[in-house]
C-alpha cells in the first residue's frame, strides 16, 4: 500500500511539474530569457522550482483588484485639470515619443509650468518636507516604502502631527513590508490618535490567503509627497536618515530628491490618489484640480506617471529604452540595482556604439550580492561597446537618475533590475529643462569624482572562471 501511495503521490508532482513546464511556455508576455532561465531551473532544480514559479514565476494580481485599480486611475484623470498643457515646441522633436509614452502610462498630458529645485542631499530633503508640511493649510499626502523610526523618520512623523492638529487633512501611506519598523512602533498610533489617516499599503495576507489575493511579494516602492495640491517631492529618498540603521555597513545611502511646484503636483497626486482609493475606498476626485496659485509661470514641460504589475508589460523598461535612442550626445545613468532586461542592456550597449558618450554610475558595494554579481556580469559586453562604467565608493549610491542631452532628467524611484521593471509599483517624474538638467549632471559628475573608474582592459582580462561565473549570473537575472 505504502508503494502505491509512493507512486500516485511521483506521478502527481511530475504532473504538477509538466503543468509548471507548459504555463511557462504558454504565458504570452513572459520574455524569452526569462522562459528560458525558467525551463532550466525547472529541470535541474525540480523539487524547489515548482514551488518557486508558483509563487513568483509572474507578476499575478488578482484580476478584481486588477480591474479596481484600473477604474480607480481612468477615474481620477478624468478629472485632473488639463489647463496647464505643454505649449508646442517646449520639447525637442526627438524627445516627444519618450513624453507621448509616459502620457499614455499616466493616463494625463504632459504639462508645463513647472518649476524645481534640486535638495543638496537626504537630510535637506526632509528638513524641506517638514517646512511644507509646517506651513501647509490644506493637504498633505505621504506614500514611503521605507519609514524607519530615526531622527528623519519621526522628525516626519512629528510634523504631521502638528499639522493635523491645526487642522490640515493628512493621509499617510507605507508599504506593509518595508515600512514595517515604522507600522509596528508608536508612532504609527501616535499619528492615528493626532488625526492623521492611515494607509497600510499591500497587506501579506496570511496562511492560503495569496491563493485569492496578488503575488505576496509586490510592494509599493513609491516615494510620494504632495502638499496643498500644487507642490510635490520626487526621487529616490526613503523616509530615513542617509545612516540607514536597518543595513549600516552600506551606510550612507546616497540619494537625490527634486522638490517640484506646479501642475506635475496634481500628476504625482493622482498616483497617490490612485493608491488610497485602490486601499481605502475613499473618494478623492475632487483633488485633482490645481488651485490657482500652483502655476509656475514660464516653468518646463514635465510628466509624473506610475508603472506597476497592473501597467502594460514593459512599461517601465520601453521608458528607458525610449529615452536611450533619442540621445545624440551624452546619456549619464546613477541607478543602484542594474539587472536590466535584454532591450534595456542592447539600449544601452546601442548608445554607446553609435557615439554617444554613455556612463553608467553603480555601487562599488551593493546590498544585494547577487544584484551585484550580476551587474559585474555585464560589464564586459558594455565596455567593449564603449560604455564609461563608475563604481561610487561613498557609500551606498541609491539615487536613480537618467539626464539625456543636458536637457532632458528622468528621476524617481523605478531601479533597471527585474523588480521595479516588472513586479514592484514605482513613480517617476520626466522633464525637459536644460537649467534642472545642469544640476541633476553636476550632482552625477560629483558622483563620477567620488568612483573608481572600472577599467576596461582588466575587465576583459578577468580569468576563465570569472567569466563562468558572470555568465551563470546572467542566466539567474532573468528569474529574479
Amino acid at each position: 500500500m505504502s508503494a502505491q501511495y509512493h507512486y500516485a503521490g511521483l506521478a502527481l508532482y511530475l504532473l504538477i511539474h509538466l503543468a509548471v513546464g507548459l504555463r511557462v511556455l504558454a504565458v504570452d508576455e513572459k520574455e524569452p530569457a526569462s522562459r528560458a532561465a525558467w525551463i532550466l531551473v525547472l529541470i535541474f532544480i525540480p523539487a524547489v522550482s515548482v514551488v518557486a514559479y508558483l509563487l513568483f514565476g509572474e507578476p499575478w494580481v488578482a484580476r478584481r483588484w486588477r480591474q479596481r485599480a484600473r477604474a480607480v486611475t481612468r477615474e481620477l484623470a478624468a478629472d485632473i485639470d488639463p489647463l496647464d498643457l505643454a505649449p508646442a515646441g517646449a520639447i525637442p522633436d526627438r524627445f516627444r515619443s519618450s513624453f507621448r509614452l509616459c502620457g499614455q502610462l499616466a493616463h494625463c498630458p504632459v504639462v508645463g509650468n513647472n518649476g524645481a529645485e534640486l535638495l543638496a542631499d537626504s537630510n535637506a530633503a526632509i528638513a524641506a518636507m517638514v517646512r511644507d508640511f509646517d506651513a501647509a493649510r490644506s493637504t498633505i499626502h505621504v506614500l514611503f516604502y521605507i519609514w524607519l523610526t530615526d531622527r528623519n523618520g519621526l522628525g516626519v512623523v512629528e510634523a504631521l502631527k502638528r499639522a493635523a492638529g491645526r487642522g490640515v487633512t493628512c493621509r499617510v501611506v507605507a508599504d506593509s513590508v518595508g515600512s514595517r519598523p515604522l507600522i509596528r512602533s508608536p508612532a504609527w498610533e501616535e499619528m492615528r490618535a493626532a488625526g492623521v489617516k492611515l494607509c497600510t499599503s499591500l497587506k501579506l495576507l496570511r496562511g492560503l490567503g495569496f491563493a485569492v489575493g496578488s503575488r505576496m511579494d509586490l510592494r509599493n516602492h513609491r516615494k510620494i509627497v504632495v502638499v496643498d495640491d500644487h507642490i510635490t517631492y520626487c526621487g529616490s529618498q526613503n523616509c530615513a536618515d542617509p545612516e540607514f540603521r536597518i543595513k549600516p555597513k552600506f551606510a550612507p545611502w546616497v540619494d537625490i530628491m527634486l522638490r517640484f511646484e506646479g501642475p506635475v503636483a496634481q500628476q504625482n497626486q493622482l498616483l497617490f490618489a490612485s493608491d488610497w482609493m485602490l486601499e481605502k475606498g475613499e473618494d478623492l476626485t475632487q483633488l485633482m484640480r490645481l488651485p490657482e496659485d500652483g502655476r509656475v509661470r514660464g516653468g518646463f514641460p514635465a510628466i509624473a506617471f506610475g508603472t506597476g504589475p497592473t501597467s502594460p508589460m514593459w512599461a517601465m523598461s520601453s521608458v528607458f529604452v525610449s529615452l536611450l535612442y533619442a540621445a545624440e550626445r551624452e546619456v549619464v545613468i546613477s541607478n543602484p540595482y542594474f539587472v536590466p532586461d535584454p532591450p534595456l542592456l542592447a539600449a544601452v550597449i546601442a548608445c554607446a556604439r553609435r557615439g554617444v558618450a554613455t556612463t553608467l554610475v553603480l555601487p562599488a558595494r551593493n546590498d544585494s550580492r547577487v544584484v551585484g554579481a550580476i551587474s559585474k556580469a555585464h560589464y564586459a559586453r558594455m565596455v567593449r561597446a564603449g560604455v564609461r562604467i563608475f563604481e561610487f565608493r561613498g557609500g551606498l549610491l541609491h539615487a536613480k537618475t537618467l539626464v539625456v542631452d543636458g536637457v532632458l532628467v528622468l528621476i524617481g524611484s523605478s531601479n533597471m533590475d527585474r523588480r521595479s521593471l516588472d513586479l514592484n509599483f514605482e513613480n517617476n517624474i520626466l522633464l525637459c529643462s536644460r537649467h534642472v538638467a545642469e544640476r541633476v549632471r553636476a550632482r552625477q559628475h560629483q558622483w563620477i569624482v567620488d568612483s573608481n573608474a572600472v577599467n576596461p582592459d582588466a575587465v576583459l582580462r578577468r580569468s576563465l572562471l570569472r567569466r563562468v561565473g558572470d555568465n551563470v549570473a546572467t542566466v539567474i537575472g532573468p528569474v529574479m
